[in-house]
């Protein structure tokens, strides 16, 4: 009888306690029911936290003491990713647009889209099981068996007549293009008042040809013999963990497009909150990220010098007067050589230079803000090149020590590929500090 007794005091007191948590019925504001979030390290990248650095040369930089403008600044914390983005993971993207165009527009095998609800309405879209095509990956070959039929429906998706090579089927690369829209923020903040302006006003169309321009390594330098890299950089498994090239700033931001809602559709499915999309870092958070939470240094590692006291060179770059070999690495070396900053983060000086998404102005620190600066311009087909400059940062393995400095900027043209720049993403840590509770 104790027991019974027992029992239902102790129900009775959870539904108080229940009844009080809530508000319930007692007219009380209580918010908005929602799933609590508890943030995560993103795969591949490390927690930079927030905090306020001074942007620019440093004191020691004689030669630009006198006419570079440093200005303190204040970057909120972020993810960013621990390596450059490497062969491998770009070709995941690469890949899923083959597929995508594959089965849209060759192969038009049902089994590969997902079958609608009995009764729901599509209006006539079709939208792929990629669980399906995860488990029945695409072969373009026909010599397995079962995929003759397929096979046969993709010879469209191969160079075709003279540009054929000794009858081979090579993928026609041309066809690989992602479309994309954004929602450009900045643009609607600036015509916000203005009744004349629709929200479609503000919303950027786009079409990339996502495969790298593999050509740059003989383009972009006069008379090397670089057609083994043309051949093989990209595509040959040795060089998978290898720094991603020949990618335009536009193909960067596509990439990032893609990662986003790559992983967006993943959190759909398992009904998970979102993260903040994946871009491409301002200048200035590359900067602060290159730093470490080191005050005042010359380079990631700290400084002044750009050997270790062992007199080992600390990154992949243009050592001396052209001794490419000495660090290690006659062109780019892997993504996770050499030892990482304070906050776990490789190769953030030497081995690609990487985009930003900053566009190009030099005297942007002049009038950009103090707390997450940046300076961003979407520029038109039809503007001035000077105005297609997106800044780049943290030097390559074919320039010289100067450019590995945290705080040496520079730039590149935003439809130019180099055989030097490369990228890294990242992600914008939504609240304050990722040990606090939400």
């Amino acid at each position: 009888m104790k027991q019974i007794y027992f029992l239902i005091t102790v129900i009775a007191g959870t539904m108080m306690l229940s009844s009080c948590g809530r508000g319930g019925d007692r007219g009380e504001l209580t918010g908005v029911p929602q799933r609590s979030f508890r943030a995560e390290v993103p795969y591949g990248m490390v927690y930079v936290p927030s905090g306020s650095f001074l942007m620019g040369q440093t004191d020691q930089d004689v030669t630009f003491s006198q006419i570079a403008q440093t200005k303190q600044v204040t970057i909120n914390a972020f993810f960013m990713d621990e390596t450059e983005i490497s062969n491998s993971k770009y070709r995941q993207f690469v890949n899923w647009v083959r597929d995508s165009i594959a089965i849209t527009s060759y192969m038009h095998d049902e089994k590969y889209f997902i079958k609608p609800a009995k009764g729901v309405k599509t209006n006539g879209k079709k939208y792929i099981n990629w669980t399906y095509v995860k488990h029945y990956p695409i072969s373009f070959s026909a010599s397995k068996k079962g995929n003759a039929a397929h096979a046969a429906k993709l010879q469209g998706m191969y160079y075709q007549g003279d540009d054929r090579v000794f009858d081979r089927n090579e993928l026609d690369v041309r066809l690989l293009k992602y479309n994309y829209s954004l929602f450009k923020l900045r643009n609607a903040a600036d015509y916000k008042n203005d009744k004349n302006k629709k929200r479609s006003d503000f919303i950027f169309r786009d079409t990339v040809n996502v495969y790298p321009d593999t050509l740059v390594w003989l383009s972009d330098f006069s008379y090397a013999a670089n057609e083994p890299m043309v051949e093989d950089y990209f595509s040959h498994p040795a060089y998978r963990n290898y720094p991603v090239v020949g990618v335009t700033w536009r193909q960067a931001r596509a990439f990032n497009v893609w990662r986003s809602r790559y992983n967006d559709a993943y959190k759909d499915s398992h009904n998970l909150p979102h993260r903040a999309p994946y871009r491409l870092p301002t200048e200035s958070e590359f900067e602060y990220a290159a730093r470490g939470g080191k005050i005042g240094t010359d380079y990631p590692w700290g400084g002044p010098y750009i050997k270790n006291s062992k007199g080992c060179l600390m990154a992949n770059f243009k050592p001396g007067r052209g001794n490419y070999s000495d660090d290690g690495g006659t062109y780019t070396v892997n993504v996770r050589s050499y030892f990482p900053n304070d906050y776990g983060l490789y190769n953030m000086a030497g081995n690609v230079a990487e985009w930003t998404s900053s566009a190009f102005d030099e005297s942007a620190s002049t009038f950009v803000h103090d707390l997450a600066p940046t300076f961003d311009y979407e520029a038109k087909a039809s503007d001035s090149p000077v105005l297609k400059r997106k800044v780049v940062r943290g030097g390559s393995w074919k320039d010289v020590g100067y450019f590995l400095q945290n705080s040496t900027r520079t730039y590149e043209y935003q439809d130019t590929a180099k055989s030097y720049i490369g990228f890294r993403c990242v992600s914008t840590y939504m609240g304050r500090d990722i040990k606090d509770k939400h």
